[in-house]
């Protein structure tokens, strides 16, 4: 329902005014009370009237636990995106640890290979070391061969030294020196096969010693190279096995850390699934209530309806006071003459606040249990009847487009469509306030009568009219 402001002052019509003109328009019951709603905004609003049904509560609240549950679809997807992802990343590790794994089991087959190939080595070198030794044991004993020989070496060179200088003389030169040849010829006899022996020998020892040591010296050479070799390969191997341990246990943390990622989006993809169903249930639960809040809007339409077609009925067959008379005086000529309606105090008055932060259209009376409300004025009944919880409302016709509404009786004394006097009994105060905003307020208890004048639909200020504005006493007819 709108607020009563906004009614007040955006709900009339020229069309409505127009019919506010026509005395004969207020006559009905039916056509009163709906004008009620739609006029006097202050009696609009029931307090104690639940809200409407079909207002837009429930759908609100519908439509936020739709945009939730978007909200938890969006996150879902993203969330299993995400899982999808640390899926792949996860096979993606294992494949790397696999291949780890591989390239650390050719590492160790190639550290094998490695000290393999030092025992090898180690083997090698110590047949080399054997080998060296029997060579240098050759070499030595060649020398001392030699040393040993040494003498006899330079005799025998010294001879052919001196057969080089001194050669024999050719046999057929002279006879006496043939005893000279023979001798020469016996001694190179016996003394040449020896010396060609012995050089021989010394030719092949001294060839034998230069292969030994040269053998020896390339056997150091590559034994240094396998070595130098052998001490690189074991390094290299060493820093690749250290750089695969990084790698194996790096790997290993990023996929322990992947997993407990995997774990905590599983969950929380659980967690999401159980909340979208949780919104699923309360927006099906809340589809209901709108359900079965729209049906019992609609059951209490009818029920508006009935009991305005019994209105209508009633209107149709009401037949207005065959006694009727016209006001006497028009009432803009009346300001500053007319009385109070009922004996009491103002409590409130036109323009004060209201208790719910509006203004006031009317003015509040304090009264007694009993006390009669009279006619201010002439004129005709346009409303008499209950109106939600304000109790009984009478609406008066004052003429030239005015009205007075008068509102928190107990007991109407005059029907729709009647002429009244002023100072006509209209109906009489019982034991509760009225029970406006503006009255609940109040720190008194007593019943309270609201009274409000209107122009053109349109609340106006009442202690105009009123010949004394803040004194109280009964209405007299002064017209």
């Amino acid at each position: 329902m709108p607020e009563p402001s906004a009614v007040g002052k955006h709900s009339e019509t020229p069309a409505l005014r127009r019919r506010l003109g026509a005395r004969g328009w207020m006559r009905t019951p039916l056509t009163a009370l709906l004008w009620l709603g739609l006029a006097f905004p202050a009696l609009a609003t029931d307090p104690n009237e639940p809200g409407d049904p079909d207002e837009p509560g429930a759908s609100i609240a519908a439509s936020e636990l739709e945009a939730q549950r978007e909200a938890s679809n969006l996150e879902l997807k993203s969330v299993e995106e995400q899982a999808e992802e640390a899926t792949r990343a996860l096979a993606a590790l294992e494949h790397d640890m696999e291949a780890l794994r591989n390239d650390q089991r050719d590492l160790d087959g190639r550290i094998d290979a490695a000290a393999a190939r030092r025992a090898e080595l180690d083997q090698s070198i110590a047949e080399g070391e054997a080998a060296m030794a029997n060579l240098s044991e050759r070499q030595d004993a060649v020398r001392l061969s030699l040393i040993s020989r040494r003498a006899v070496l330079a005799e025998v060179l010294a001879a052919l030294q001196r057969i080089g200088r001194d050669p024999p003389p050719a046999l057929l030169v002279s006879p006496e020196d043939a005893l000279s040849s023979v001798r020469s010829a016996i001694l190179l006899g016996a003394v040449v096969p020896e010396i060609r022996a012995e050089t021989e020998a010394l030719a092949a020892d001294l060839k034998e010693l230069a292969a030994l040591r040269e053998a020896i010296a390339l056997e150091r050479t590559a034994l240094a190279a396998a070595l130098e070799e052998n001490a690189e390969e074991e390094r290299r191997l060493a820093e690749l096995a250290v750089e695969k341990a990084a790698l194996q246990a790096e790997s290993q943390r990023r996929l322990e850390r992947e997993r407990e990622r995997a774990e905590a989006l599983t969950i929380r993809s659980a967690e999401l699934e159980s909340v979208i169903a949780s919104l699923a249930g309360e927006i099906e639960e809340l589809r209901r209530a709108a359900e079965a809040a729209r049906i019992a809007e609609a059951e209490r339409q009818r029920r508006i309806a009935e009991q305005l077609e019994r209105a209508r009925a009633f209107a149709a067959t009401a037949v207005p006071d065959k006694n009727r008379i016209a006001s006497a005086y028009a009432f803009s000529k009346l300001t500053g003459t007319l009385a109070r309606p009922v004996s009491g105090e103002p409590v409130r008055f036109f323009g004060a606040d209201d208790g719910t932060g509006h203004t006031l259209a009317g003015e509040v009376v304090e009264t007694s249990r009993g006390d009669i409300v009279r006619a201010p004025v002439d004129a005709w009944v346009s409303y008499a009847g209950p109106f939600r919880s304000y109790g009984q409302v009478v609406i008066l016709d004052a003429g030239e487009r005015h009205h007075v509404v008068l509102a928190g009786m107990e007991r109407i004394q005059v029907e729709a469509g009647q002429f009244v006097l002023s100072g006509e009994p209209l109906a009489t105060m019982g034991e509760t306030r009225f029970a406006g905003s503006a009255a609940l307020t109040l720190a008194s208890e007593r019943p309270t009568l609201y009274i409000e004048f209107r122009k053109d639909g349109q609340p106006v200020d009442p202690r105009a009219w009123w010949k004394d504005p803040m004194s109280s006493g009964k209405a007299s007819n002064d017209t």
